[in-house]
């Protein structure tokens, strides 16, 4: 029976969310979130959020490294108990961190108005100023280790004191203090709420409508106002539609690692720590102790007929067969987690080939299909911010105007993309367009900001009409896409 404790992870996580995995969705059926009905939805909704805050904990400690064969008990010789942590769960929150935000997230213009242009290139700085970057990044940690994370788009109250340019500030919540819950009809939020606690250390919760907010302290609601925003300003974003978190999808695999390697250590310690056996003799203990300091034991037969024999107890455990068990174990985590693994290149690969093999190919598309799921929830912030920009800043962006751009690597294939880049600008793409295209940069508006005169010398944007006459007698064999034959007539040429 295992003891039940909220400050260490003794319990497997089955054990926790007692096998149904994914934090839970919290919904209500109400038509409308008011001043009447508040307290008794947010007593409803406390008890799906209490179970998933314990479930939250529990995969935020797992992160941390404290697992549960750190708590593990031996009857057979307890003394030789070695408990090892192999702590793949964060290797693998932080690299499906970095495929997301692993680069700075910039938003770029649908479009060519100048004056939108330059909104958006404010909109990044912005953004800077308030460390979105550092901001994106405990994000989503937090969405990969349980599931869920929440932003917070709060007023700027500095009141320019601070030399701040923007007109919010952002904050990541802590998942285990804060839920959104949502209209049961239309899946739409409904309120939020946020758990502090005052300075007697009581609960209070901040709650938000799209048109009201709440503070509710034993019961009673202290206080109450209108929400200027218009829109509930905590938006949750999920790491999928089950809220399931990158660690307990191999949580399993993960545990049986810490339990393999542990009694890895435990056969190397009770081979070099093995048992003497004496058969047909006898010697005390202090007797023993002073032939093991010489080296050597000197026994006598209890009689003739049964000879003394001393010997060691070993029995070895077999480290190949284990460690072709431990490496299945590990591959099956890569391939659950979408990770590619580490092995070399059989000399005569390509690129392509060892991205095919090594599961790199399947990491890019896994990180693709979480993508549009980040940028739904990250328009919801944005719709926010630029209505409060229009306000204060007077800006004209829309949220149709703005593309969320997720960079990956910059540095892989950098030869490709320019080839790519020059092909583009070549065939006549827009300059500003195909910067955005071939992912070579971080920040591809202030790129094509930055290098607009420049590239209307290379490229210019306006194309002059050429001369009907001209075009009907070409006076030599210039490119044309035609090509003159010998009666002196042009001749369509084929495509090689």
């Amino acid at each position: 029976m295992y003891i039940r404790n909220y400050d260490k992870n003794i319990r497997p996580f089955r054990a926790i969310c007692d096998c149904s995995f994914g934090r839970k969705v919290i919904y209500t059926n109400a038509t409308k979130i008011d001043e009447t009905n508040i307290v008794s939805e947010l007593d409803k909704a406390l008890v799906i959020h209490n179970q998933n805050a314990e479930e939250i904990d529990y995969l935020d400690r797992y992160y941390r490294g404290d697992q549960p064969i750190l708590y593990r008990a031996k009857k057979i010789r307890p003394e030789v108990n070695h408990k090892v942590v192999v702590n793949l769960a964060k290797k693998a929150v932080d690299t499906h961190t970095a495929e997301i935000a692993g680069e700075p997230i910039q938003y770029v213009l649908r479009g060519t108005d100048e004056k939108k242009s330059q909104e958006i290139t404010d909109l990044n700085k912005m953004m800077d100023g308030e460390d979105k970057e550092e901001n994106d990044i405990e994000l989503c940690r937090w969405r990969s280790i349980c599931g869920t994370a929440y932003r917070f788009v709060g007023k700027n109250e500095t009141d320019d004191k601070l030399l701040d340019e923007s007109a919010f500030w952002l904050s990541v919540e802590e998942p285990n203090s804060t839920f959104v819950a949502y209209y049961a009809d239309n899946k739409k939020p409904a309120f939020s709420c946020q758990i502090r606690k005052d300075t007697e250390n009581n609960k209070l919760y901040f709650i938000y409508t799209n048109s009201l907010y709440f503070i509710i302290s034993k019961g009673q609601i202290i206080e109450q106002g209108p929400n200027g925003n218009g829109a509930i300003p905590v938006i949750e974003y999920p790491n999928n539609s089950r809220r399931l978190s990158d660690i307990e999808i191999t949580i399993s695999i993960t545990d049986e690692i810490n339990a393999m390697a542990s009694d890895r250590g435990n056969g190397i310690e009770q081979f070099v720590s093995a048992w003497i056996k004496f058969v047909n003799c006898e010697i005390d203990s202090e007797e023993f102790e002073k032939m093991r300091a010489m080296g050597a034991l000197q026994v006598k037969s209890n009689n003739a007929e049964n000879k003394a024999e001393v010997d060691v107890m070993t029995s070895e455990l077999n480290q190949t067969q284990t460690q072709v068990a431990m490496d299945d174990l590990v591959e099956n985590f890569l391939v659950v987690q979408g990770m590619p693994n580490r092995q070399g290149n059989g000399g005569a690969d390509t690129g392509s080939a060892v991205e095919r093999r090594n599961g790199h190919f399947e990491a890019e598309q896994m990180a693709e299909i979480v993508e549009p799921i980040f940028k739904k929830a990250e328009r919801a912030m944005l719709r926010i911010v630029l209505k409060r920009l229009k306000t204060k800043k007077d800006f004209s962006l829309m949220p149709s105007d703005v593309e969320i751009k997720i960079s990956r690597s910059k540095s892989d294939n950098m030869l490709t993309k320019a080839e790519c880049l020059q092909i583009l600008l070549n065939v006549g793409v827009a300059p500003a367009r195909a910067i955005k295209t071939v992912g070579l940069f971080s920040d591809p508006e202030q790129v094509a900001v930055e290098s607009a005169k420049r590239m209307n010398i290379l490229y210019p944007t306006t194309v002059k009409e050429s001369n009907d006459d001209a075009e009907d007698k070409p006076t030599d064999n210039t490119d044309t896409g035609k090509d003159v034959g010998n009666d002196g007539k042009l001749t369509n040429r084929l495509p090689r």
